[in-house]
């Protein structure tokens, strides 16, 4: 995962308002986006301050431009996901895309988590939180069984943690990353296939995990 950043991050050096961002992330990581300013970006470019104003008026600019090249991806799952009919076999995908999405962008949300005060004053707090609830929305079922719900949206929390915990541990990138998937998945199949046990004698709904109820005859 490192190897696929650095690699983004060489195609980027090209363009000044990529560089930009690129550093000040780097910044933000380092000493805290409340104690990084415009002219220490600038300074670690080595370009005037003007050069960097002439792209981005503040530091909230830069980390909301930041925040829309790496929420592009997810608006499109997001767009995807709604045109799928309620299965096992899309939640499933898109666990998949959206733990590769998290694991190239993962400097950057290593830097939401650490900076989460500051993130939560910022507007990139409430986008962020909107494309996570349109991700909830679309991975659970509000009819299934309040633990199968629990259950798909602790998917999606699995992935979350795999970027933060998973780094301090030693392993191949590519094997913690697999393994942060299985989890989440495991999570949503086992949703998938809990149901109440019907009466013999009667005709009832069973609440299939992030499925709609389904009639089945005693």
């Amino acid at each position: 995962m490192g190897g696929m950043m650095d690699g983004t991050r060489r195609q980027r050096r090209g363009d000044t308002r990529q560089r930009i961002q690129d550093e000040a992330l780097e910044l933000f990581a380092e000493h805290g986006y409340e104690k990084t300013s415009l002219r220490e970006i600038a300074e670690r470019l080595n370009v005037t301050k003007a050069a960097v104003y002439y792209h981005f008026r503040t530091k909230e600019e830069i980390l909301v431009s930041i925040f829309e090249d790496f929420s592009h991806p997810i608006e499109e799952l997001i767009a995807w996901g709604k045109r799928q009919r309620s299965s096992l076999e899309t939640k499933q995908e898109i666990l998949r895309r959206y733990g590769d999405m998290l694991a190239s962008a993962a400097p950057f949300f290593r830097f939401m988590q650490d900076n989460g005060a500051a993130v939560k004053e910022l507007r990139i707090g409430e986008m962020f939180r909107s494309r996570m609830h349109d991700l909830r929305d679309i991975i659970i079922d509000s009819e299934a069984l309040l633990v199968d719900q629990v259950r798909c949206v602790s998917a999606l929390f699995a992935l979350h943690a795999g970027v933060f915990v998973l780094e301090e541990l030693d392993g191949d990138p590519e094997v913690k990353h697999k393994a942060i998937l299985k989890v989440a998945t495991d999570l949503v199949v086992q949703a998938h296939g809990a149901q109440q046990v019907p009466s013999p004698s009667h005709s009832v709904a069973v609440p299939c995990s992030c499925e709609r109820t389904v009639p089945v005859s005693g």
